[in-house]
């Protein structure tokens, strides 16, 4: 690999998209794909281990999402760009992936000549947004929920009951009331189970 050829890594979980992603990219001169890695608490490391200057990042993988994998290499390598890659285009999830200090959002079904010029784009100092997903998350607006309010539709969502989220959470079981009910509100649902499918539809979760 010479020296201005772009280091990048690949984080996905399935397998066939992420050597389709790297059998791509290495056809492009001036781009190298020097890790790939399928969980998101894998990314860092290895970041970190391959001097990566771009790292491309679904949003759903095991062991931690690509936002919160973003959120600490920003933190731990913050020369190194972010760019996420995702088939759930969300208006939520590009909010969250711009907190969170990645550089690019982009869904997949973009083509891959797309994804190329993005990772050059960032490393001259872009931020690069697909359009359609930029008017949407304008119009769409900011999530209504609060942190704790996540927190608790969130395990929500794999149907415990208000004891068990309120020792999970270190919560009374009023406070997890309250917070669900705010919740389903916010999210205009007629009830929790709804609500989580709401705020995951939305990207809010």
């Amino acid at each position: 690999m010479s020296d201005d050829q772009v280091r990048v890594l690949l984080a996905e979980d399935q397998s066939m998209v992420r050597e389709a992603l790297a059998a791509l990219l290495s056809l492009e001169g001036d781009i190298e794909v020097v890790a790939q890695v399928s969980r998101g608490d894998e990314v860092l490391p290895a970041v970190l281990e391959h001097r990566v200057q771009v790292a491309v990042l679904d949003i759903e993988m095991p062991g931690m999402t690509g936002i919160e994998a973003a959120a600490l290499v920003k933190r731990q390598s913050p020369a190194t760009k972010v760019v996420i890659a995702t088939t759930f285009g969300r208006p939520g999830y590009l909010r969250r992936a711009m907190e969170s200090g990645a550089d690019a959002f982009l869904v997949k079904d973009a083509p891959a000549a797309q994804l190329a010029e993005a990772v050059r784009r960032v490393l001259r100092g872009e931020r690069v947004i697909d359009p359609t997903l930029a008017a949407a998350a304008l119009a769409e607006g900011a999530n209504p929920l609060t942190g704790r309010e996540q927190d608790v539709l969130a395990a929500a969502s794999d149907g415990a009951v208000n004891a068990e989220i309120a020792r999970r959470l270190h919560l009374s079981e009023g406070t997890v009331r309250n917070y669900l009910s705010m919740a389903i509100q916010k999210t205009g649902a007629r009830n929790r189970a709804e609500a989580v499918r709401v705020a995951k539809d939305k990207g809010w979760l």
